[in-house]
């Protein structure tokens, strides 16, 4: 639980996806959605963990994290998150047994316009499922905090948000944030991308190179490959896309 399938490299932007063991939906409850959610909170206080996004379903996570210098931070959060949350599911269900799947998944997702689609897919992960029209609908993803309206355990890493995204102005993050995400509604394009989700990175050439290059011998199983977005470092290991298309809700 809370191993990633590589190490992480601190200085970049990485979405993690972890899913319930068997596709189970094991978070389906708001409790167990919102006791995730709390020691996600924790994780960012302990280990000053840079958030800036995430959504829940019901049997699987996405989370949109920054690491700096500390190549532990995503690690220890995920673990901490994954292992509180099934450790008290499990004793108030009288269950035993595995939660999670052994690993999460990590990309590397390039800042710029890659960032701010990874982002906008991210948020839109109920609304692709059709269980609500907008994300302000759904209680567990980022976007009501970014928005202002989250007051308690706050999670989004405001400023960080703001220097990716090069807008000093909150009010105008805001305004372009739902902007964002009213375009993708708009346009109608629902699909999913696991562009987002089966690779190790995505983004120009020359960055995914760089990932390549300082994963060293950890990507001898990675290729890098040119898609429609640019391009990705594929895993050929990797398995996510095995179960995406049937995670339900």
């Amino acid at each position: 639980m809370g191993r990633a399938k590589l190490f992480h490299l601190p200085g970049f932007a990485w979405h993690i996806t972890h899913r319930c063991h068997n596709r189970e939906f094991l978070i389906k409850f708001a409790r167990d959605k919102r006791r995730w959610l709390y020691w996600l909170f924790q994780a960012r206080k302990r280990y000053k963990l840079s958030i800036l996004g995430y959504c829940l379903t019901s049997n699987h996570i996405h989370l949109l994290a920054f690491e700096q210098k500390n190549r532990q931070a995503i690690p220890r959060s995920m673990l901490l998150a994954a292992s509180c949350t099934a450790r008290q599911y499990n004793r108030r269900k009288q269950r035993s047994g595995a939660f999670w799947e052994d690993h999460y998944h990590a990309t590397a997702v390039e800042t710029g316009d890659h960032f701010r689609k990874c982002l906008v897919y991210i948020e839109l992960n109920m609304v692709r499922a059709g269980v609500v029209g907008h994300p302000i609908d759904w209680e567990f993803c980022s976007f009501r905090e970014v928005m202002g309206a989250r007051q308690k355990r706050r999670l989004i890493d405001l400023q960080r948000l703001s220097e990716l995204f090069q807008i000093s102005d909150p009010e105008k993050l805001r305004t372009d944030y739902r902007h964002w995400i009213e375009e993708a509604i708009s346009s109608g394009n629902m699909k999913r991308e696991g562009i987002w989700t089966e690779n190790v990175a995505v983004g120009k050439k020359e960055f995914v190179d760089d990932i390549k290059s300082k994963l060293g011998l950890r990507a001898i199983y990675s290729q890098v490959t040119e898609v429609d977005e640019g391009f990705v470092l594929k895993d050929f290991r990797n398995t996510y896309h095995k179960f995406a298309s049937k995670n339900g809700l």
